[in-house]
């Protein structure tokens, strides 16, 4: 394989051109871009199944859409800890050290993710009415964030077994794997959602079951299928991959070192999370008082502005690997060419996908919502936001890159300084004299401002020159 071989080139020191450090970005890029997508996708599946019960059930969902990313994105900070000393231990040729992380990862983040289900559990009773609701959606958004949240583990599994395979350079079990949880999704969805009908196929009756469950038929669908492919994910990370494949004798006992190691590297991003997450919640409440219409135009709008951005998610976990392994390797100018390389890619990437979000808009909202005024402001803001997709694609690889060169305070310092000083202060501002189009060109503003400000330290070094000189 290709990218197997430039990897083991890049390892053992031997000098690749530019081709071949674009091939490496390109090629492992591409499996983990179709996972994102794959998982963008199960979200088109809730949002477009359950948006066709009507704006109430959309507005449901949407209202508490950015809590569980916030939760996601803890699963995600953890699995991260993990992963970079993973990729820079497989780097510097230490198989067998990376094989330790691997089981303390999974023994911690087990642990974790219970943690996180239970406090999330408490959490949701009373959420929907904090994040300010009509009451009317409350019981459907605190039903479907509970079945959330208790799905947790698997999110975790899922997430960690994912990250750790990438970081070895196995982007296609994941992306494999991502792919039938979205048509596992599509499945359990259309069992759990609708009620039992039945439709004529010529002249056949055929009656299709269901259980008739709304928008917790949604969550249990997506739970279900999180389960399932965690179970498989797990699974070949511990029994299959040949980095990470459990030898007989081998200790699962926690190392204290190794465990301080996850939690440095991951209070950053899952600080990074909270904040950000934290300052979605914070838009929906500034939303929400806009009444469901616009709850529900600007939940889709956000889902389907996410299939733009998940090249340059795709491209981040690329980056993130091959920075790793060059760290671990000893390599740093190789790493920052790496990362100066993927995050143009991504640029380039998210300018396509924005171009192509401005005028695909009309058709994407009417794959989510059959409601008209839903559909007609939806379009309106993803007008606006498409002209931030490069800029934001800069920030979201360059954090990658980052990450998996140990980097992970300063961008998390910058990443909550530019939502929460420069987004929210617009969006108060503005929501109230141009309504949800006010909201999303404050968005537009502060992902370009991101992007800039994140060009800025990748070219100026300090995230790689701050371990020692260049190599």
């Amino acid at each position: 394989m290709l990218s197997g071989n430039l990897l083991d080139k890049m390892k053992a020191g031997t000098r690749l051109t530019v081709k071949e450090q674009f091939q490496l970005v390109f090629f492992l890029s591409i499996p983990a871009i179709m996972a994102q997508v794959t998982s963008v996708i199960m979200q088109y599946t809730d949002a477009s199944m359950a948006g066709s019960l009507g704006a109430d059930a959309s507005a449901s969902i949407g209202l508490v859409s950015s809590s569980t990313w916030l939760f996601g994105g803890v699963c995600g900070a953890v699995a991260s800890g993990f992963s970079i000393q993973a990729a820079q231990s497989i780097g510097g040729g230490r198989t067998k050290e990376a094989r330790s992380i691997m089981r303390q990862s999974v023994i911690t983040a087990i642990i974790a993710s219970l943690v996180l289900a239970a406090a999330g559990t408490a959490a949701g009773i009373n959420l929907p009415a904090w994040l300010g609701g009509a009451v009317k959606i409350q019981s459907n958004a605190r039903v479907y964030f509970i079945i959330y949240v208790l799905s947790l583990p698997a999110i975790q599994l899922n997430r960690l077994a994912g990250g750790l395979l990438q970081c070895s350079g196995n982007m296609k079990v994941p992306g494999i794997l991502n792919i039938l949880m979205c048509i596992l999704d599509v499945f359990f969805n259309f069992l759990l959602i609708f009620k039992t009908r039945h439709i004529y196929f010529y002249g056949l009756k055929i009656i299709i079951p269901g259980a008739g469950l709304g928008v917790a038929g949604a969550a249990l669908g997506t739970a279900f299928s999180q389960v399932l492919v965690a179970i498989l994910m797990t699974g070949f990370l511990c029994f299959k991959s040949d980095v990470f494949k459990v030898r007989r004798g081998e200790s699962w006992k926690p190392h204290r070192e190794c465990i301080l190691r996850a939690i440095k590297l991951a209070l950053p991003i899952g600080w990074e999370n909270l904040m950000m997450c934290g300052a979605m919640v914070v838009s929906t409440r500034i939303v929400a008082p806009l009444g469901s219409v616009a709850i529900a135009a600007n939940s889709f709008a956000i889902t389907a502005e996410s299939l733009c951005y998940m090249p340059g998610y795709g491209i981040a976990e690329a980056a993130a690997a091959l920075t790793g392994q060059c760290i671990g390797a000893g390599r740093k100018k190789l790493a920052a060419r790496f990362a100066k390389l993927a995050v143009w890619f991504g640029i380039i990437s998210m300018s396509l996908t924005g171009a192509a979000m401005f005028f695909a808009a009309p058709a994407m909202m009417a794959l989510l919502t059959p409601d008209p005024a839903i559909q007609k402001l939806g379009v309106s803001v993803l007008h606006i936001e498409a002209f931030a997709e490069p800029m934001y694609g800069a920030s979201i690889v360059a954090a990658g890159s980052f990450r998996g060169a140990g980097d992970t305070l300063i961008p998390s310092i910058m990443n909550f300084c530019s939502i929460w000083f420069v987004r929210i202060t617009l969006a108060i501002i503005l929501t109230g004299r141009f309504a949800l189009k006010g909201a999303w060109i404050a968005m537009c503003i502060e992902l370009c401002f991101r992007g800039i400000i994140f060009m800025a330290r990748l070219y100026s070094g300090k995230w790689i020159t701050k371990t020692g000189a260049l190599s």
